[in-house]
């Protein structure tokens, strides 16, 4: 960790799993964290912010939360996100749209929320949490894969926008972790997975924790796609 003065950083998605380990992460680390959640609130060291994301006014006032607690937020991390897998002859447009809606466009509403305040200080990092399934897909995760592939494009399309005023926008793409998803399904399924992975293992949250707090700590990465999946994405 490095010696340098707290930030108001707020995480999206932090009540559980990947989002919960990011926002431990910074807050281990001396930084001033906020982190959203949905229906329970963690009982952690940091300032638990109830928000669904999908709700412009919910995110607005979230970040009105951090910001009146900790000053203008300087780093966002998009990690709420939910999954909806079945068959596309099953889907309804409503599944369809309801992980867009989550996954897709509530970090678009955060984004362009955190970026009022970053401009002001022409500084900011924005992390979004994307996944190998959007580069190498998976069957019955249509609806996930492409708001998570959708992320991506957004990101770099976002980072040629705001790179000139310092503030930098990336993405962590982590593959299969070890958390409550993953613990849903079957031995037999989780060992099908693995078998596609390199490394032979699913990773643990706090792997991704630490390349998303490695990440905003740099002034000159930017627009990258970070995998942290063990080289199950490899070639994509």
């Amino acid at each position: 960790m490095t010696n340098r003065e707290a930030r108001s950083v707020l995480v999206t998605g932090a009540s559980r799993g990947i989002g919960l380990s990011i926002a431990r992460t910074f807050a281990e680390a001396g930084d001033n964290v906020a982190g959203t959640y949905r229906t329970t609130a963690p009982q952690e060291k940091f300032l638990s912010v109830r928000c669904d994301v999908t709700s412009e006014s919910d995110v607005d006032r979230a970040f009105t939360e951090a910001e009146a607690a900790h000053g203008l937020v300087e780093v966002l991390v998009a990690s709420a996100g939910i999954t909806h897998d079945q068959p596309l002859m099953r889907m309804t447009r409503e599944d369809f749209t309801s992980v867009l809606d989550t996954n897709l466009t509530g970090a678009f509403s955060a984004a362009q929320r955190a970026i009022r305040g970053m401009q002001r200080k022409r500084s900011g990092r924005i992390i979004l949490i994307s996944s190998a399934v959007a580069m190498r897909g998976e069957r019955w995760q249509s609806s996930y894969a492409a708001s998570k592939a959708g992320l991506v494009g957004f990101a770099r399309s976002l980072a040629r926008e705001v790179g000139p005023r310092g503030i930098t926008v990336n993405v962590v793409a982590p593959g299969l972790t070890r958390t409550d998803m993953s613990e849903a399904l079957t031995q037999e399924q989780r060992d099908q997975l693995i078998q596609h992975i390199p490394s032979g293992r699913l990773a643990e949250p706090q792997e991704i924790a630490d390349v998303v707090y490695f990440v905003a700590d740099q002034p000159y990465i930017n627009g990258a796609v970070i995998p942290v999946d063990g080289g199950a994405g490899m070639g994509h």
